[in-house]
């Protein structure tokens, strides 16, 4: 019969990828992690690790065998921080996805507050600009910007996001600033690649009108897009969160072609048909009340 903590060690050999760093983070001896592994090999009567004197390795035994034992590894520990809520605990994992400029800026600050009053959750926070599959990658929620587009995902607003055209005083000087969205479409854009070209959409009374614009960059970063606006390179779509300072500054000059874009918000999302925890609904309150409304970075 498999055991749970031969199971639940096999998935931390899988990811530490040596026996003594899975000792280092299980906290136990080298000895049990390498009797836990050949425990559990016995009763599947397959080899799940190429050993080496460098690096453990998966066999096809191994990586086919990992998916399930990462779902079980997760079903076990939700289930004991469930038990830890009932009893009025905030503990065990907390794994969140979010997008790297936001992050960085504004996720970051908000979040060490929430850790230092609840020393029992270990949150993961993965930065990353790609709309992520929050169920396949194991994520108990993704903080993203703009519209929701994944219909399995129950979504919980935390702020609205204003965004804004900008450029910078020294590309308006050579190329005139627009003062409307035919006239915007003749200029230089930086696109977030992400949502396209077809990102600046201004709503009207017969539907959203999309302008592309001449694409002079197309990249998947917002820090990026501030700094080509910032080089004169063309007019950016960015949030406030992200060019307010720039344009108090007087760095960036907001574009007005008379229509505000489509209105977009940071919200949080967990996955449809799973129960979100004590822990996730603490966070997102925790996140709102950091942001404030109106959010701190649009007064």
């Amino acid at each position: 019969m498999m055991k749970l903590d031969a199971i639940m060690t096999f998935v931390v050999i899988a990811d530490a990828g040596s026996l003594s760093e899975a000792a280092r983070r299980l906290r136990v001896s080298k000895s049990v992690v390498s009797d836990r592994l050949a425990e559990l090999e016995r009763s599947l009567g397959a080899t799940l690790v190429h050993r080496s004197t460098r690096r453990l390795t998966l066999t096809e035994d191994g990586t086919a065998f990992l998916a399930r034992a990462t779902r079980i590894a997760r079903e076990v520990e939700a289930a004991a921080a469930d038990m830890a809520e009932r009893r009025g605990a905030l503990v065990g994992p907390l794994r969140i996805s979010a997008p790297v400029t936001f992050g960085r800026m504004h996720l970051g600050p908000a979040i060490y507050p929430f850790l230092a009053q609840n020393p029992g959750i270990a949150l993961t926070l993965d930065l990353d600009d790609r709309r992520v599959d929050a169920t396949a990658d194991g994520f108990d929620a993704v903080v993203r910007h703009g519209p929701i587009a994944d219909s399995r995902l129950m979504a919980w607003r935390l702020a609205p996001s204003r965004r804004v055209l900008v450029a910078a005083p020294d590309y308006l000087a050579r190329h005139g600033a627009p003062g409307s969205l035919a006239e915007l479409d003749g200029h230089s854009g930086i696109f977030y690649t992400n949502r396209g070209a077809g990102d600046w959409r201004f709503p009207g009374p017969e539907g959203a009108t999309s302008v592309r614009g001449r694409p002079a960059l197309c990249v998947n970063n917002g820090d990026m897009m501030r700094d080509a606006a910032l080089a004169g390179l063309g007019i950016a779509l960015l949030p406030l969160f992200i060019a307010g300072a720039e344009i108090r500054s007087g760095r960036l000059r907001a574009v007005d072609v008379g229509v505000e874009p489509e209105a977009a918000f940071i919200y949080i999302a967990h996955p449809e048909g799973r129960r979100s925890s004590a822990k996730l609904r603490v966070f997102a309150d925790c996140l709102r009340q950091a942001f404030g409304s109106p959010p701190y970075w649009e007064l």
